[in-house]
C-alpha cells in the first residue's frame, strides 16, 4: 500500500520520544510535515535530529509546551494555527495502589491523558471540518478495557478517551474528517522498561524480565511480547491516509491479542 501524505501537516503530541517518535518518523516517511510537541525543547531538538537520522529529508517543527494546561494548548495553536493530522498521544502512566490514589493524582491524569486531547479537537478540528479532509486520532490502551488492577487512574484516563473519541466523531459526521482511537497494547519505550522494573525487579536480564512482565501482569497477550513503537506508528499512518477514509468513530486495536472483545 502507498500511503502518500505529501502537502499535509500532522500534530503529534508528547513525540520528544516512544511511540510519539515513532509515529511522527512514520508520517515523516509517507511525506507529511511534521510538528513535534513536548515540555523541554532540548529533548525536542534531539527527536527532531533522530527523526531526520531516519527520514533525511523531512520536514519537522518543533513547539515547546505543555498540552497538560490551556495555556501550552493556545501556545501550540499559535504556532500552528492548522493541521491535517492530529495525534493526541501525550500521556502519563505509572503503578499505584488503589486506595492510595489521592484527588491530585486523579485530577491530573485527567488533565493530562483527557483533557489534553479535548482542547485540541476543539481548536483543530472546526477547521479540518470546514476544509473538508482531517484526521484525528487518540492513543488509547488496552487499559481502558482490562483495567490494570495496579494503575487503575491511568485505565480510567484511556477508557475516556475512547469516549471522546467516539462523540467527536459524531460531531465530525459527513465533512470528510474522520476521529478514532487507537488501542496500544503494552509497548517496548523507556518509561515502559522502567515500570517493568518496578513491578518484576531489576535482577533478571531485559528479555527475561520482559517475559516475566507478560506472564504475571498481562498474561492474556497472544504475542507474549511487548509491542515495538514502530508497530503501533504503522497503524496510525494508515488512519492518516486517504485510505481510511471509511474508518471513523472506531477503537481500533494494536494490542497484541491482549482483549478478547471490544462491546460498541
Amino acid at each position: 500500500m502507498r500511503i502518500d501524505l505529501a502537502g499535509r501537516t500532522a500534530v503529534v503530541t508528547g513525540s520528544s520520544q516512544g511511540i510519539g517518535l515513532a509515529i511522527a518518523t512514520g508520517l515523516a516517511g509517507a511525506g507529511a510535515r511534521v510538528v513535534l510537541t513536548g515540555r523541554g525543547q532540548d529533548r525536542l531538538d534531539g527527536a527532531a535530529d533522530v527523526l531526520r537520522g531516519t527520514e533525511p529529508d523531512a520536514d519537522v517543527l518543533t513547539v515547546a509546551c505543555d498540552l497538560a494546561t490551556e495555556e501550552g494548548a493556545a501556545e501550540l495553536h499559535e504556532a500552528v494555527p492548522a493541521t491535517d493530522v492530529l495525534v493526541n498521544n501525550l500521556g502519563v502512566f505509572g503503578s499505584r495502589p488503589p486506595l492510595d490514589i489521592t484527588d491530585e493524582e486523579w485530577r491530573a491524569y485527567f488533565d493530562t491523558n483527557v483533557l489534553s486531547a479535548v482542547r485540541l479537537i476543539r481548536l483543530y478540528l472546526p477547521g479540518m471540518t470546514a476544509r473538508g479532509w482531517g484526521r484525528v486520532q487518540n492513543i488509547a490502551s488496552d487499559s481502558a478495557i482490562v483495567i490494570p488492577a495496579e494503575m487503575i487512574h491511568y485505565g480510567m484516563s484511556k477508557t475516556a478517551l475512547l469516549a471522546v473519541s467516539r462523540g467527536f466523531a459524531k460531531e465530525a459526521a459527513g465533512t470528510g474528517v474522520t476521529v478514532n482511537s487507537v488501542i496500544a497494547g503494552p509497548t517496548h519505550t523507556g518509561g515502559v522498561e522502567d515500570f517493568v522494573r518496578e513491578l518484576v525487579g531489576g535482577d533478571l536480564p531485559w528479555d527475561e524480565a520482559q517475559r516475566a512482565f507478560m506472564r504475571l501482569h498481562r498474561p492474556q497477550s497472544l504475542i507474549q511480547r511487548l509491542i515495538e513503537p514502530e508497530e503501533i506508528a504503522n497503524l496510525v499512518v494508515y488512519l492518516s491516509s486517504p485510505q481510511a477514509s471509511a474508518t471513523t468513530g472506531a477503537a481500533v486495536r494494536v494490542d497484541g491479542g491482549y482483549i478478547d472483545s471490544i462491546v460498541p
